[in-house]
């Protein structure tokens, strides 16, 4: 996001505690919405704290269920109030507990990666 300086504009791109606070408060203004939502976390650059200028948000969802294919999921989550553009997969349950035998690098990376902001309830685990 620009921020101007003096009189000239310098580019400065909201770092991972602005994010991380963005999401967080997110979580809690939509959270009556969210009852579906067993879990919800961050991975990637920010997660890493690797972000910089032009970085997203990379969200990881686990939903109860979805009638919805997985590729127009994240489209019904309205990501506005984050600062930076949000790409984010949303699992449901199954899918989430079929992920590790069917893609187990990218599901041992979450699992080691993820800034759980909402995580799964004890009795559930990962």
């Amino acid at each position: 996001m620009p921020v101007q300086s003096s009189n000239s504009w310098m580019r400065r791109w909201p770092n991972r505690a602005e994010v991380d606070s963005a999401l967080r408060q997110w979580v809690a203004d939509f959270a009556p919405e969210l009852v579906t939502v067993l879990a919800l976390g961050y991975f990637g650059s920010y997660a890493r704290d690797e972000a910089g200028l032009g970085s997203d948000l990379d969200v990881v969802m686990i939903v109860t269920e979805s009638d919805l294919p997985f590729h127009q999921r994240s489209g019904s989550w309205n990501f506005l109030a984050i600062p930076v553009p949000v790409e984010a997969l949303v699992y449901t349950w199954v899918e989430w507990q079929q992920l590790a035998s069917r893609q187990p690098r990218f599901y041992q990376t979450l699992l080691r990666e993820t800034v759980w902001i909402k995580p799964l309830e004890n009795n559930r685990g990962y």
